[in-house]
């Protein structure tokens, strides 16, 4: 869906809205998206029908094309180079990819299911910053990892002190960014916030949005986050059917 700013009732179906299936003109399950500038199209985590595909935003369109098949897709990056990173949950892994290429190049994991640094277990969301390293939510860790450029393992920088809801803990990461700074933000799904992790700062982090229920100023299951220009917050706001905007001091 694509919705225009400070227009909250008339969204416009942009990809799939043709009911569940894997038709090329449908999805199943998608879990995430990025928009390749270049050529103005979506990029697409179809997770249930296990592919990656790309839409045209040009008007007219009605169908997307496979980019990548036979893959649990349930992250994507975009790097300034238009490398597509993916992370497969089935394979605990993390690819990087040339678009049009199949295979990819391993960047993150790969050393099948557990928590040693060269490993992760349902590996979610990434984000990857100008040096091409690249961040992994590791999901059933409860960890965030970052795996710099060209390295064997990961560097946990947030978490990994097992399930709770202290400051030092993670239940279940999701979406998560990294500003310019090198500041962490992370979606703490079942803890129902998002959580803001300093860089150096290892032993926890401080809550700046969130709590269970459904305020205006609570969240229930968020997933997926994004900055826009202003520096304003969008958090995807899962079992409440919504998306929140917060202003982040």
């Amino acid at each position: 869906m694509q919705w225009k700013n400070g227009d909250t009732t008339n969204g416009q179906v942009v990809a799939g809205g043709k009911g569940e299936g894997n038709g090329l003109n449908q999805l199943n399950g998608p879990r995430d998206v990025v928009i390749d500038k270049e050529t103005d199209s979506l990029i697409i985590c179809d997770l249930a029908n296990r592919r990656v595909v790309r839409w045209s935003r040009r008007s007219g369109t009605t169908q997307g094309e496979i980019v990548i098949d036979d893959i649990g897709c349930s992250g994507l990056a975009m790097d300034e180079q238009r490398y597509l990173y993916v992370s497969d949950e089935g394979k605990y892994e993390v690819r990087r990819y040339q678009l049009g290429e199949k295979n990819g190049t391993l960047v993150a994991g790969g050393n099948g299911k557990g928590d040693g640094l060269n490993q992760l277990n349902y590996p979610t969301y990434l984000f990857v910053d100008r040096q091409q390293n690249v961040y992994v939510s590791d999901h059933n860790n409860h960890r965030v990892m970052k795996w710099v450029k060209g390295a064997t393992e990961g560097i946990v920088v947030a978490g990994g002190q097992g399930y709770g809801n202290a400051l030092t803990q993670f239940g279940y990461p999701q979406g998560l960014l990294v500003d310019t700074v090198g500041t962490l933000y992370v979606a703490d799904s079942f803890n129902h916030r998002v959580m803001r992790w300093t860089q150096g700062d290892k032993k926890h982090g401080t809550v700046i949005a969130g709590g269970n229920g459904q305020g205006a100023n609570q969240l229930n299951g968020p997933y997926g986050l994004s900055f826009d220009r202003h520096g304003n917050l969008y958090v995807s706001d899962r079992n409440n059917h919504r998306v929140q905007r917060f202003s982040i001091e």
